[in-house]
């Protein structure tokens, strides 16, 4: 389905991610006839804190300079963030792929205890040995699973810490409002992608797309959280797919 137009990929990382993490994608992406271009998320948070609703408003100044308007890709943390930029201007956007992200905490005791974690991911960034760091954040059951596509390597964030410790904290899930209600009112097409794995985002997704009346999931079968890496030829595929029904 290569040359399907001229819409612009407009990726968002993940937490203690890198824009280079797209490095492959881009690449297959390009061999099919289209541009990937991968924000470095961290730009945002250089000088200080940056909220969910400022990076939306400023992310969507961006695409509002740009010729036609970009699908927007988001991974994880960056998928939640993705999600904010379409409810702050839905018109900026061809559509969005939205990967392995959470649309919510409802319960309010639950988003004070993930508040509480993220702090001490933040510290322990700042603070911790970074090899140190980063095998602990590596080891969590979450990020199971082996990546064909390796991500970028972490070791070049350290001289960030203070960006990546404040994505913890700025964007942390537990500040987070649940956007289910809001999302319904979405009427670009926005598909959410997960691997069958990944039992616990892969339920969200399933919850989430019946109620928005552009959207449907596709769900990678051999695949855990990270599925652009876990799987990068059926995540460009499900890329394709999306590039072929903006397109038409």
């Amino acid at each position: 389905m290569g040359g399907l137009g001229t819409v612009k990929i407009w990726a968002l990382h993940g937490a203690v991610g890198r824009e280079a993490d797209w490095n492959e994608f881009r690449e297959r992406m390009s061999g099919l006839g289209h541009e990937v271009w991968a924000l470095d998320l961290w730009d945002y948070l250089e000088d200080g804190d940056c909220s969910f609703g400022e990076f939306a408003k400023r992310l969507c100044e961006r695409a509002d300079e740009e010729e036609e308007p970009p699908l927007l890709l988001g991974y994880s943390m960056g998928g939640r963030l993705a999600l904010h930029a379409l409810l702050e201007e839905s018109n900026a956007w061809k559509g969005a792929v939205i990967v392995s992200a959470h649309p919510g905490l409802r319960d309010r005791e639950e988003c004070v205890l993930r508040m509480a974690r993220d702090a001490e991911w933040a510290g322990k960034v700042l603070t911790a040995p970074w090899r140190n760091f980063l095998e602990e954040w590596e080891s969590q059951a979450v990020l199971e699973g082996r990546c064909i596509a390796p991500p970028a390597d972490r070791g070049l964030l350290e001289r960030r810490r203070a960006a990546v410790a404040r994505g913890f904290t700025s964007w942390s899930l537990g500040k987070q409002a649940d956007l289910r209600n809001d999302l319904a009112g979405l009427k670009l097409p926005v598909v959410w992608v997960s691997g069958r794995r990944d039992e616990k985002f892969h339920a969200l997704a399933e919850e989430v797309w019946p109620g928005m009346p552009t959207a449907f999931h596709l769900s990678v079968g051999d695949s855990g959280h990270r599925v652009p890496w876990e799987a990068p030829g059926e995540f460009a595929s499900c890329v394709e797919h999306v590039l072929d029904l903006v397109n038409r």
